[in-house]
């Protein structure tokens, strides 16, 4: 047996063992029927859904006071993020071994996705989790109710949680290693009539060397701003809106000279601003029978990179892009048994590049959505959607889900399978030599099935899904001239992306004083060729644990145990096996009373050296400490 796998088997044995040996006999209530949006587009139990859904409440948002929403997303089972460099440095987010170009993402319902991008896709990087007040993650092909994009899943961040009656500020300041200052500010709103909540959030670091074998430091600030409100006009009538910015500058690290493009300090930076705004109705008709959501949003995207490619030689790239999206959505319950939803969509997209591409597209959709509960136990669903592109025509999708609770062993059985699609980014369309205006969009194939089981009275809960994506008329970068890089986009070859895995997951209240997760996912992604899919670990452990030693004490600890890693090398040339390593955070937190607290929080506790991309580095041992308070 090689040092390799002995390692990986001690790990994992390791990680399995930690987690039984936590498991004491006491326990206290867990919230099984939370209430999630995403998988149906509106309120729905969990314990009621068939598509594979996570929550990140306000209570763990509270408890981790961790400063992005990238922090918060890898703690999902079956998701990762490998960032070339430090906080806000360009990050790739994988859903189920699946790059973010097929991953939908809103805020308060704004697509946030850059149409400028390569593929289209969101900076995750740049969202600061000070404005967020609770996060959905839903997995798998969601694009019968999302449209393009959401053939991985839907990352949906609500910035407006439950507000109380009367006026509430929070307010929280953070520092400590590489030179970060972060502060936080909320102000929550409530009357009978209606909600309103601002959120600013701030980050300045001067962070550490993107380059892995760099010496200078690449600093990050950034300030992110949030509006969200509605108001009860009458019993049948309810108007809201919301609005975002997000400013921000990072530096960064080019990788130059060609051909063999090592990654080494330079000058580069690039700035992001992002503005958006959405505003609409919510009311019924038939004697509130029909249930309708109007809403008209805009966003709009400045991106400058600024790149170095040698001494005194700077290169300006700038990306302007917006998207105007016009959504209704309507409800009725035809029976008591059966709930329908149905909408439509029309959005216009634009780009301007100083790459040469100066276009926009238009999409327009419909959807519908049965949901039968014949018994109280069962759940099933039934969508179909169909979407028409200005540029290459129409496309039809569906999605089926089911959810089956045995109430005698409080065993659930959860499944779904559905269709997705990806529209051709108006950069793979036509930017330069390299766009293809025939292509086509990529199609999806997503297929999951579980099992839930409860124990100790609602105390543990744990989860097993398989799952598999298949995405055919994959849209590929071939190169056409060795010599100069050149290539162009193309479906020619045929090749598909494959992904299966297994998601395994663990939640356990074991006392008045100690709460317990843990979750390991297994993924088997596969690129164009066949060839295994980078940046993607094939075995990923996570275990949590929240500890209330005494009355006033907190103490969250959680380990990430990453195995088997590849990625290529920087000039591309061949593939490389990247470190495994085993991540250890922690927090402790004194309130010495209702409303204030104080902490220390740590990160990468062992101080590992590791890269999730070749080249680039990340964050060793680092401690900040904070103030947060409420009035």
């Amino acid at each position: 047996m090689s040092s390799r796998i002995r390692f990986h088997s001690l790990l994992a044995t390791s990680a399995i063992s930690l987690v039984v040996a936590a498991l004491p006999a006491a326990a206290q209530e867990l919230r099984l029927d939370t209430i999630v949006v995403t998988p149906n587009r509106a309120p729905a139990k969990a314990s009621e859904i068939g598509s594979s859904v996570t929550v990140i409440d306000e209570k763990t948002i509270e408890e981790q006071s961790l400063p992005t929403v990238s922090d918060y997303l890898v703690t999902v089972p079956g998701v990762t993020i490998a960032s070339q460099g430090g906080k806000g440095s360009l990050s790739t987010l994988m859903v189920r071994g699946l790059p973010g170009e097929y991953v939908k993402t809103l805020i308060n319902g704004i697509d946030v996705s850059d149409v400028t991008y390569t593929k289209v896709q969101s900076h995750h990087g740049q969202f600061l989790a000070g404005i967020m007040d609770h996060m959905e993650v839903l997995r798998g092909s969601q694009s019968t109710l999302y449209g393009s994009e959401a053939i991985a899943g839907v990352v949906d961040i609500q910035t407006l949680g439950g507000v109380t009656v009367g006026t509430h500020h929070r307010i929280g300041v953070e520092g400590g290693s590489h030179g970060t200052v972060l502060g936080t500010y909320r102000l929550d709103a409530g009357s009978d009539e209606g909600q309103f909540g601002l959120a600013l959030a701030g980050l300045h670091t001067d962070g550490f060397s993107a380059a892995a074998r760099g010496t200078e430091n690449d600093g990050f600030k950034n300030i992110t701003g949030t509006v969200a409100g509605r108001y009860e006009v009458s019993p049948d009538l309810t108007l809201f809106a919301s609005g975002l910015i997000i400013d921000s500058r990072t530096r960064f690290d080019d990788a130059y000279p060609a051909p063999d493009f090592v990654v080494s300090d330079s000058l580069a930076y690039s700035t992001y601003r992002q503005i958006a705004g959405r505003a609409g109705a919510e009311f019924t008709l038939l004697d509130g029978r029909l249930k309708n959501t109007i809403s008209i949003q805009h966003s709009r995207t400045d991106r400058d990179s600024i790149s170095n490619p040698a001494p005194e030689y700077f290169v300006t790239d700038t990306f302007r892009g917006g998207r105007t999206l016009i959504d209704y959505m309507g409800s009725v319950e035809v029976t008591p048994d059966v709930q329908v939803n149905f909408g439509a969509d029309w959005q216009h997209l634009t780009a301007d590049t100083s790459q040469g591409i100066h276009r926009s597209a238009n999409l327009v959709g419909g959807w519908a959505e049965a949901i039968y509960s014949p018994i109280d136990p069962l759940t099933v669903t039934l969508g179909a959607r169909y979407d028409h592109h200005s540029t290459f025509g129409g496309h039809a999708s569906w999605r089926a889900t089911g959810s089956y609770r045995f109430e005698d062993t409080e065993t659930r059985l959860h499944s779904s399978v559905g269709t997705g699609y990806r529209a051709p980014s108006l950069y793979e369309l036509y930017n330069g030599a390299s766009g293809n205006p025939d292509l086509q969009p990529e199609t999806s194939l997503s297929f999951d099935a579980g099992v839930e089981q409860t124990l100790l009275d609602g105390k543990l809960v744990a989860d097993v899904t398989y799952f598999q994506i298949d995405v055919k008329n994959y849209i590929e970068w071939v190169m056409t001239d060795p010599n100069t890089w050149r290539g162009r986009y193309s479906q020619e070859r045929g090749g598909r992306l494959r992904s299966r895995g297994v998601e395994a997951s663990l939640r356990y209240a074991a006392t008045d004083w100690l709460d317990l997760t843990g979750s390991y996912t297994y993924t088997d992604a596969r690129q164009a060729d066949g060839s295994r899919q980078v940046r993607v670990p094939r075995n990923d452990f996570r275990i949590g644990a929240t500890i209330r030693p005494a009355e006033k004490w907190t103490i969250s600890a959680s380990a990430r145990i990453v195995l088997d890693t590849i990625d290529y090398r920087n000039d591309g040339s061949r593939i490389r096996d990247l470190d495994d390593y085993v991540l250890i955070n922690a927090k402790i937190a004194y309130k010495p009373n209702e409303n204030t607290e104080f902490y220390v929080r740590a990160e990468n506790l062992l101080d590992q050296h590791y890269q999730v991309v070749d080249g680039y580095n990340t964050a060793p041992l680092s401690v900040f400490a904070g103030i947060k308070a409420s009035f």
